[in-house]
């Protein structure tokens, strides 16, 4: 498996139809990131590009998936297959028996 980085320009403008599809995107994101597609999506303070690391068998999967993004008709991705993607693990303390 690879991972790919996939950099989305998104509008300068948002309309109503934009807006009401968040809940939606946030949705899509989560069943994602659960099933360990999507290893990170990070929005840009501007609000005009956001960047997802996937992992996955083939570009082709990626652009299968991002397909289904409900955001996907506002958004103009361009995608990369990485060398590597380091990033820092959430640290959840061991539980003790004692």
């Amino acid at each position: 498996m690879s991972q790919y980085m996939v950099e989305f320009d998104l509008p300068t403008v948002l309309d109503e139809g934009f807006e009401n599809r968040i809940p939606a995107q946030r949705l899509k994101v989560e069943e994602l990131m659960e099933k360990g597609f999507l290893l990170s999506y990070s929005l840009s303070v501007d609000r005009h590009k956001l960047w997802c690391i996937f992992k996955a068998d083939s570009e082709l999967e990626v652009m299968e998936s991002i397909s289904e993004f409900p955001l996907i008709k506002y958004m103009t991705p361009m995608i990369t297959e990485l060398m590597f993607h380091n990033m820092v693990a959430a640290r959840i303390p061991l539980f003790s028996l004692n």
